[in-house]
C-alpha cells in the first residue's frame, strides 16, 4: 500500500467511500463479492429507455449508471490490498498514490435518487432539453450530473473529475500543512488524478 510519506496523516480505522474501477461487465461480480468480504457497497443502476431495432418499440433496459463503477466504504489503510485483489476489481480510484475517498454527500445525493425498485430516479422535474446546473454541494459547478441522457462515458467522466477535484483539494492542504503552515516554492504540485482508467 503506497501512501506519500509527507503530509499524510494516518487514517487507519477510518473508514469512507471509495470509487472502484471494476472490469469490464463485472460491476455485479465485484460487488456480490466485497459484500462477502462484509464491505458496504453501494452499485447504482438505471432504467434506460431505448428502442427496439425491430419492432420500433420503446424497451427499458437495465444499466449501471456508472458503467464499471460502484463505490465502497472501508478503511483504506487496513483494507486496500485486500480490496483491490477482489474479483471483479480492477483498481481502486487514486489521487497520485493515495486512494480518493469520496465524499459522503455524493452517495446521500445519489441515494435520495433511488427509487423503491432499486434504481435511481433521474430528472423527473425536468423537461426535455433543459440544462441543469448545480450551484452548492460536491458537484458544484457540473451540468447535467443527473441527466439521464447522456452517454455513460460521459457520466462517468463527470464522476471522476468530481473525485479527482476533491482529492486534489485534500492532498494539497496535507502539503501545506507539512510545510509549516505555507507554501513555498519548491512545494510539489498537486499531483492529477490516473488517467488508467478508461471510460
Amino acid at each position: 500500500m503506497e501512501f506519500y510519506s509527507t503530509g499524510i496523516h494516518s487514517t487507519e480505522g477510518i473508514e469512507r467511500w471509495y470509487a472502484i474501477h471494476t472490469k469490464a461487465r463485472e460491476e455485479d461480480r465485484a460487488h456480490g463479492n466485497l459484500d462477502a468480504w462484509g464491505v458496504e457497497t453501494f452499485c447504482p443502476k438505471i432504467k434506460h429507455l431505448s428502442t427496439h431495432a425491430f419492432t420500433g418499440r420503446p424497451v427499458r433496459a437495465i444499466k449501471h449508471m456508472f458503467p464499471r463503477y460502484i463505490f465502497a466504504y472501508f478503511d483504506a489503510e487496513t483494507m486496500l490490498h485486500k480490496i483491490r485483489f477482489t474479483r471483479g476489481i480492477h483498481s481502486v480510484v487514486t489521487v497520485g498514490r493515495v486512494p480518493a475517498h469520496v465524499d459522503d454527500e455524493i452517495i446521500e445525493l445519489l441515494r435520495s435518487r433511488v427509487t423503491p425498485e432499486g434504481f435511481i430516479t433521474l430528472q423527473d422535474e425536468f423537461e426535455d432539453g433543459d440544462e441543469v446546473y448545480l450551484k452548492e454541494g460536491p458537484f458544484k459547478g457540473f451540468t447535467g450530473v443527473f441527466n439521464a441522457r447522456l452517454k455513460s462515458s460521459d457520466r462517468v467522466t463527470i464522476l471522476l473529475t468530481a473525485v479527482n477535484f476533491q482529492g486534489r483539494l485534500i492532498i494539497d492542504k496535507e502539503m501545506v500543512a507539512s510545510a509549516g503552515g505555507s507554501r513555498s516554492a519548491e512545494a510539489a504540485p498537486c499531483t492529477k488524478a490516473k488517467a488508467a482508467h478508461n471510460f
